[in-house]
């Protein structure tokens, strides 16, 4: 059952049993690559014909429960089907509109075009965003009347007290939609009872109790089949109630991936909300990558591109512009900026109908879930043989008139017995060999991983990481390299100016006097920098009078546009001074952004200012502006002192960014606006206007992260689009490069030299590489495609649109929760909801806390499943009767399957974790210091409770009493022995390669609680309930005996654990015999 993937070091494993290496691409392969049908080496993006081989190959007693949590391929075969089914629901619902506007032509249909305190209908506003129909919008004065019409101030927005909300939610209806109801408690009962196994004890007991009442009378005849019952119905109840808790857990971590926070601008300011606070008339700014959050029409825009593919599958973007001003709920901005005016939202929309008309499936295997359901199959193989063979030979032995009862005599006697009691004793013997089928085929194993995954999931949302992709979260425990970006995940993204060459003269760092700044306006470049500062921002400040000042936008913008402020800047005043004709978005691959504006009606010059990265805007310049508003040539000599300028504020770790601007006659510019959309702003013969430095301060803690991650064997590499400079001093800072002489050329490359290599090169120098600065997104992909060809398992983080491929590629995308777009955010497989590094290293504690737990799960199972099979095995053959019975194995079966799995599997991670290198996922489930102690514990139960089933009664001197024979004695004994070394087991099972196992024990609440239930249970069903369960009460001696056949596991446990245990994996030689086994 081994596993292939990469292992952490440089070089893939060429070990044949685990598997071939595999490349970056490999997940695209639709190829048989091993002949082992659980060899799925990833899940993410994983052909359908693989993850289909796995399922026919495994063992299943209950297909509606194992298969419950992994991906239902007929319903993601029938996506695409289904989704267009709703598409051209939506669209008949249009043509519904129509014919119902032919209506009222006609006067059939009532006009309803006001609703209440507005002076249009919700109606009619659906009719014109559906239909895109310009004409009834141009009838309604356009966005202008529009707004006039929902009460909207188009640059203020709407007043947003809560009356005036309550009053447009009342009108127009919420931004919500209504939920598929989820799956009721009584659903999982009826999953539950589909248990081939379950079904058949069910029968088997109604049989029983049918015969018994029949012979016995009721009083006395019910006991045998209404204790299996019983039994039965408690692990339907037990079982159904752990999956609906999970089921709730995941339906709560859906509600927080639909929750969306936007900004809206309300009462003139910009503030924060949910999505589901959007309403009808709210003015939305939107930005690259962000979800249009409900219908609506376009204000203003620049080079504003729609991807609507998730609503009519066409691929290809959508200019926005006042010829298609029309915008979709659920669509993506694919580039520039704009404001939007909603007008419809919820079930309004399309988006809404679309959401309310289909369920999320929640359904994604993972790795390990898939080598889970190979070990179970393999497990319930061996068990499923076992009580063939222990059923034929109940059954000859018991017709052949050799199994006896208690007295000696034979429980069968041809020609004599009674047709009613030889079936009932046949049923007897049929529901022994289907119990040891249920405790012999682990079904709880892989559901054991989604139990895990749930509960880690839940715990990791308050260590704010929030995960999309199941898969992802036990990855990540086996992550090699991290990929991370610099600004606001390894600093604090809380920018400040401090530092400024204007005029090619470094600014003073203080506030400048009024005096000194009426002098500093009536300058030029001064002037024209403040021009810049408030026009090419995507940025705003909201100057409320008597209040202080509010700045929103990105950290960056936030910082340029305080600056300004302290320069005398008015930002309002300055904005309305010009209008914008053109924008140039800033984006990760241009470095840059630009704005084109024009002072004034009659003034034939446009002002085109640029921004962004220092050196690549400075190499477009030709001249720079002096501080008395000269314009001066950029030789040679300037230019090296500018550079030198740029390198000294990226020493001191500052984000450096340039700002420079060019005039352009009016003739030059297009006066159409098809062909405005197309004009690319000239970016040569700039004129410098300023140098600014920012400081972004390390993130507190952050080089503590990144040394525990160095300590753990993962590598953290800093991908950043900064200066290569200001990227060395920030890597120094968080200790990603330890010293000056960590800094060579091999550690240290800028993205443009990066991805001029070929592929072969690339990977021979990307082992060494520590700090990638001035990269593009494309530069990320680039790397992350070399580390995994070199072997490695990937985590990237990512916050912009075009980081989405980057993410994608990755084992582990991680997307950024704040500055992050929603684009990366659906690419990614977890979203870290702080931006924080120290809660990226959380999550890699919380992926390795899956793996050792789902390890410590294997390690306690595997303990009873071979001690209950040889115990009952032996005991048939020997003597024809087994010392466990239906009930009692029932028991055992909730024990080791429900409520070990959340004893084991949800233990909460350990520093001690962090001191281990990366698991490999090569390395097989069942490593050697396990089988060492798995081994060890079922021989010593398996000994001590057969010496008792042989020599218990005469060891323990037994006698018969009324009501109490001593062989009753001896088997109850056996059975309490059994259930308390599995409790004893439980602790061992939660350090396997510890000596202490009681450390941190007390903390874990959830694991006291189960030991200390299934203890209570226990004496309750020994004392109290004999009859059911066929056991008898036992003295307090007897208990005391149990008691210590449990106890001595601990020591026999620290003993086992100075056992050396060999190198070469056993797992790999079950592997190979098995597979010559098959061969043969």
């Amino acid at each position: 059952m081994s596993f292939s993937k990469r292992s952490p070091g440089g070089q893939a494993p060429r070990d044949i049993e685990a598997g071939s290496p595999r490349s970056f691409s490999a997940d695209f392969d639709d190829g048989d690559f091993s002949s082992d049908p659980f060899d799925v080496t990833s899940t993410k993006n994983a052909p359908v014909r693989r993850l289909r081989r796995w399922r026919q190959a495994a063992l299943v007693l209950n297909a509606s429960r194992r298969f419950r949590y992994t991906l239902d391929l007929k319903k993601e075969e029938e996506r695409k089907r289904v989704l267009r089914i709703v598409i051209v629901h939506t669209r008949a619902i249009q043509a519904a509109y129509r014919f119902k506007a032919a209506g009222q032509l006609n006067g059939t249909i009532l006009d309803s075009s006001s609703t209440g305190e507005f002076s249009i209908g919700q109606e009619q506003l659906s009719s014109i965003s559906r239909e895109h129909d310009i004409a009834a919008l141009q009838e309604k004065g356009g966005v202008v009347g529009l707004s006039h019409l929902l009460k909207t101030n188009l640059e203020k927005g709407i007043q947003g007290d809560d009356d005036d909300l309550r009053k447009r939610r009342n009108a127009f209806g919420s931004n919500n939609y209504p939920r598929k109801s989820g799956r009721t408690f009584l659903m999982f009962m009826w999953d539950a009872c589909k248990d081939l196994t379950l079904v058949i004890l069910m029968v088997a007991a109604m049989a029983s109790l049918v015969l018994g009442i029949k012979s016995e009378g009721i009083k006395e005849g019910w006991y045998d089949g209404g204790s299996i019952a019983f039994a039965v119905i408690l692990v339907i109840v037990v079982t159904a109630v752990s999956d609906y808790k999970q089921s709730l857990q995941f339906r709560d971590l859906n509600e927080h991936k639909r929750n969306i926070h936007l900004e809206v601008i309300r009462d003139g300011r910009r503030l924060e909300i949910s999505i589901f606070d959007v309403v009808v008339g709210d003015v939305i700014p939107l930005n690259i990558g962000n979800q249009v959050p409900a219908d609506g029409v376009l204000i203003t825009g620049h080079s504003l591109a729609i991807d609507e593919s998730s609503m009519t599958g066409e691929s290809k973007s959508v200019d926005k512009n006042s010829n298609d001003p029309f915008l979709l709920s659920g669509c993506k901005v694919a580039d520039g900026s704009g404001n939007m005016l909603v007008t419809a939202v919820g079930t309004n929309t399309e988006w809404g109908l679309l959401m309310a008309s289909i369920s999320e499936d929640n359904g994604e295997e993972t790795p390990l879930q898939v080598r889970l359901n190979g070990l179970a199959t393999l497990i319930g193989i061996v068990g499923l043989s076992v009580a063939v063979v222990v059923l034929l030979v109940l059954l000859a032995r018991y017709f052949s008139g050799n199994t006896r009862n208690t007295d000696g005599s034979a429980q069968f006697i041809a020609g004599k017995t009674k047709v009613g009691d030889a079936i009932d004793g046949a049923i007897k013997i049929v529901t022994v060999a289907v119990t040891i089928v249920v405790v012999a085929v682990p079904e709880g194993l892989p559901l054991a991983v989604t139990l895990t995954l749930a509960y880690s999931m839940k715990k990791m949302m308050a260590d704010k990481a929030l995960v999309r992709r199941l898969s992802a979260c036990e990855t990540m425990g086996s992550a090699t390299i991290i990929c991370s970006d610099k600004t606001g995940t390894l600093t604090m993204n809380k920018m400040t100016v401090v530092e400024a060459c204007i005029g090619g003269k470094i600014a003073p760092h203080d506030e400048p006097s009024m005096e000194r700044r009426l002098s500093m306006e009536r300058r030029l470049p001064w002037s024209l920098l403040i021009e810049g500062v408030a026009q090419n921002t995507n940025g705003s400040v909201y100057a409320p009078e008597g209040r202080n000042y509010e700045v929103s936008g990105s950290p960056t913008e936030k910082a340029i546009l305080e600056w300004g402020i302290q320069l005398g800047m008015n930002f309002e005043a300055t904005r309305s001074e010009s209008s914008i004709i053109r924008v140039s978005p800033f984006n990760s691959d241009k470095k840059r952004g630009g704005v084109a504006i024009q002072r004034s009606d009659s003034d034939s010059t446009i002002h085109i200012h640029w921004k962004g990265a220092a050196e690549i805007v400075l190499a477009c310049c030709t001249k720079y502006m002096d501080e008395n508003g000269q314009l001066m040539k950029m030789d040679k000599q300037k230019m090296t002192a500018f550079k030198k300028t740029i390198e000294d504020m990226a020493a001191d770790s500052l984000r450096c960014i340039a700002m420079a601007f060019r005039s352009c006659e009016r003739e030059n510019v297009p006066s159409r606006e098809e062909e405005l959309a197309h004009w690319s702003l000239p970016e040569n013969d700039l004129v410098l206007l300023a140098i600014i430095g920012l400081k972004d301060p390390c993130r507190p803690g952050v080089k503590v992260a990144v040394q525990l991650c160095q300590k753990a064997g993962v590598t953290v590499k800093m991908v950043t689009g900064d200066n290569v400079k200001t990227a060395v001093a920030i890597a120094k800072e968080c200790g990603i490069l330890g010293s000056d002489s960590d800094a060579t050329d091999g550690s240290i490359i800028e993205g443009k030299d990066f991805r001029s290599l070929e592929d072969r090169k690339r990977g021979e120098i990307v082992e060494k590489i520590l700090v990638m600065g001035r990269s593009s997104p494309n530069d990320k992909l680039l790397l992350v495609q070399a580390l995994r060809r070199n072997g490695h398992v990937v985590a990237v983080t990512g916050d912009g649109t075009n980081d989405a491929p980057a993410l994608h590629e990755a084992d582990i995308g991680l997307a950024m929760g704040i500055q992050g777009t929603e684009v990366a955010k659906e690419s990614s497989d977890i979203i870290i909801l702080d931006d924080n590094f120290a809660s990226v290293v959380k999550v890699v504690k919380w992926g390795r806390s899956v793996y050792a737990n789902i390890q410590k799960f294997i390690q306690f199972q595997l303990t009873v499943n071979i001690a209950a099979l040889v115990i009952n095995v032996v005991a048939a053959f020997s003597t024809g009767d087994i010392p466990l019975n239906t009930v009692q194995l029932l028991w055992v079966n909730l024990i080791m399957d429900t409520l070990g799995a959340l004893a084991l599997a949800t233990e909460p991670p350990t520093d001690q974790l962090m001191d281990q290198h990366p698991m490999r996922l090569s390395e097989p489930l069942v490593s050697n210091i396990m089988w060492r102690n798995l081994l060890i514990q079922a021989i010593y139960q398996v000994s001590v409770l057969l010496i008792l089933n042989f020599r218990g009664t005469s060891l323990l001197s037994l006698r018969d009493e009324p009501n109490r024979s001593a062989i009753k004695v001896k088997n109850t004994l056996i059975f309490n022995a059994f259930v308390l070394c599995q409790v004893f087991n439980e602790f061992n099972a939660r350090k396997p390669d510890k000596l202490n196992i009681f450390k941190g024990v007390t903390r874990n609440y959830l694991f006291m609680g189960i030991v200390g239930v299934t203890v209570v249970l226990q004496i309750v069903i020994i004392e109290f309930l004999g009859k059911f369960t066929k056991t008898v009460k036992l003295t307090w001696k007897q208990w005391l005996i149990s008691v210590i056949i449990g106890f001595i596991s601990w020591p026999l446990a620290v003993v086992g654990k100075w056992i050396p245990v060999p190198e070469a994996e056993l797992s790999n030689f079950f592997r190979r015999c098995l597979k010559c086994f098959k061969e043969g």
